[in-house]
């Protein structure tokens, strides 16, 4: 009977393992380290499952989250993405965007959708829900976006799945004032097979990822069909971006503040003339930084997650992007193996399982540099003008390649920025080799805003010739909203949604995902009454209120007599009882004196 036992007990366990080994195919992540100028790190996180179309419209939810799961099939949404940012991506110094910019929302959060729906109040009906859902599960406002932040964008936004309805609303809204923290993070983590205690996901921390330069979280839902004709698959992606300061990330949690370094430890520069003792012109670094993954992320690797798949590319989990003669050490016991790719820049790692992992490079000097990308596109906007009835919107966007590019450019606008269409102006410069390119604008899509309905939608097509700049600006008028309206902070200003930038095919997109560009949010100030001003009415109100009430009443209710006419036996008890009193008062104070007179 034992040995019965036993043969089940080996059998099950057999069983089970190969029914995971089977199926971590599903499930795969993989960790991008790359160095970039000034000391900064990107590190890029990406998390990716598939689940059945057919499991999942049953609700047999085996990878896919079943807290999306069933938000998406009770809000009829075919396809979602949803976006945490924060910060400035520096393309000057940093280069081209990680995924192109597909994986990069604008500050805040940024959300949009293809739900699908009859008639556009179903849509707007279900977008609500589905905002509402979202909003409770990742502990954020997205239930503020409402129909003046509400937009339904035309050429700017592609499905990336396969999709066969005909019924589908593409559906956006941001939300620039959201501060992104550590609730936000809490949620995404819980979406993960390892929920951050084994894998890649165990180096994401709220101290280090909110310290960040600039950090975005990203996840992404559609419906993929393979050529072949083979089942469908629910695919769902989560991806967390983020540049680190190398400098600022290895201090310890319990020294934050930075301390300047002691004179005997800088290099100094003696060929200058003004060096001396107690002048210092600092040499620049000519080495490159040491740090490790414990260092900068303050604890190694947990060992691989046992979902993840295990065969070819897919084993590779770490990758750093760095040239071929840095030293790079790996401290586990349980290293398995490493491959070099595209070039030689690239190194991967297979993750042991059950054990710590970590990288420590060294000090190093490097004859080698790796090449940044370039990006495709640099994008800015500001407010410009002064007042506070009027002002106006430049948005200057630059073409460095030698080749002309097409965009669709948008902008969402609140309804209380109200833009003049006649006064849009487009100026490329150089001109002299751009004569042929006099009208940049092919398109225009406009829909003006309805007060406290609708914001604005401005949407443009746009060609850019090469090596130029183009720019686009309008003027618009600020509306003087109820004092109901204004948030507490009211002199800080309104935030303004990034506008989006997207490169079209015909400019030589490679990515299906697209390529994108998000320039910087703007900060709105509007006309502010003195909200000082009810406190100093209330209390003026009151105290004339209480000397015109005190005065009416005294002249209602108080008697006046003459002198005259009050009873002399009145006056004789009044003076009675005040001798008697003072007579009191005396013999209390005083003394001996007081009573033997």
């Amino acid at each position: 009977m034992l040995l019965h036992v036993r043969f089940l007990l080996s059998f099950l366990c057999l069983f089970f393992s190969q029914v995971i080994l089977a199926s971590s195919s599903d499930y795969h992540e993989r960790l991008l380290l790359r160095p970039l100028p000034q000391n900064a790190l990107l590190a890029s996180f990406n998390f990716r499952s598939n689940e059945s179309l057919s499991s999942f419209e049953q609700q047999n939810f085996r990878y896919l989250p079943r807290s999306v799961g069933q938000i998406l099939q009770h809000a009829h949404t075919k396809e979602l993405h949803l976006r945490f940012s924060f910060g400035r991506w520096d393309a000057e110094s940093w280069g081209a965007r990680p995924w192109n910019g597909a994986r990069e929302g604008g500050t805040g959060v940024e959300l949009w959708a293809w739900v699908e729906a009859e008639t556009d109040g179903e849509a707007n009906a279900r977008w609500l829900t589905l905002t509402n859902a979202l909003s409770g599960l990742f502990c954020a406002s997205l239930n503020f976006i409402d129909s003046t932040k509400t937009i339904r964008p035309v050429e700017i936004f592609q499905p990336e799945g396969n999709h066969q309805d005909a019924n589908l609303h593409l559906l956006h809204g941001a939300l620039p004032h959201e501060v992104v923290c550590t609730e936000n993070l809490t949620p995404f983590l819980k979406l993960l097979p390892c929920k951050g205690k084994a894998g890649i996901s165990s180096l994401l921390d709220g101290h280090k990822l909110f310290d960040a330069s600039w950090q975005t979280m990203s996840i992404d839902v559609r419906p993929v069909c393979p050529t072949d004709g083979g089942e469908c698959i629910i695919e769902i992606e989560q991806t967390v971006d983020m540049v680190l300061d190398i400098d600022r990330s290895k201090r310890p949690r319990d020294n934050p503040i930075p301390r300047p370094v002691k004179i005997e430890d800088i290099t100094c520069d003696t060929s200058k003339p003004y060096s001396s003792q107690d002048s210092c012109y600092p040499l620049d670094h000519v080495l490159e930084p040491s740090w490790s993954v414990a260092e900068i992320f303050g604890r190694p690797l947990k060992g691989a997650c046992p979902l993840t798949a295990a065969e070819g590319d897919e084993s590779e989990t770490v990758c750093l992007n760095v040239p071929p003669e840095r030293d790079v050490e790996v401290r586990t016991q349980g290293y398995h193996a490493q491959r070099m790719r595209e070039g030689g820049f690239l190194r991967c790692y297979e993750l042991p399982t059950g054990e710590d992992f970590d990288l420590f490079l060294a000090e190093q000097s490097l004859e080698t540099t790796i090449p940044l990308p370039q990006s495709p596109l640099y994008a800015t906007r500001s407010i410009v003008g002064h007042g506070q009835e009027r002002g106006g919107v430049q948005a200057v966007i630059t073409n460095p390649s030698d080749a002309a590019v097409d965009l669709a450019y948008l902008e969402s606008l609140p309804w209380f920025m109200k833009p003049y269409l006649h006064t849009l102006k487009a100026t490329i410069t150089p001109t002299s080799d751009n004569s042929s390119y006099t009208h940049p604008i092919k398109e225009t899509y406009y829909r003006p805003a309805v007060d406290r309905r609708r914001g604005t939608h401005l949407e443009l097509l746009l060609t850019i010739p090469p090596a130029s700049t183009l720019t686009l600006s309008y003027d618009f008028d600020k509306a003087i909203l109820r004092y109901t309206e204004y948030p507490p902070d009211a002199n800080r200003g309104f935030d303004v949604a990034p506008a989006v930038i997207r490169l079209l095919s015909s400019s030589g997109e490679e990515s299906p995902k697209g390529v994108y560009v998000r320039t910087t949010s703007l900060l709105l100030p509007l006309p502010t009454p003195d909200f000082s001003m009810p406190y100093n009415v209330i209390i003026l109100t009151s105290t004339v209120m209480a000397l015109g009430f005190g005065s009416i009443f005294n002249i209602l209710v108080r008697r006046f007599v003459g002198a005259d006419e009050v009873e002399k036996r009145g006056l004789a008890g009044l003076k009675g009882v005040l001798q008697g009193k003072i007579g009191r008062w005396r013999a209390r104070f005083g003394g001996k004196g007081a009573k033997e007179l």
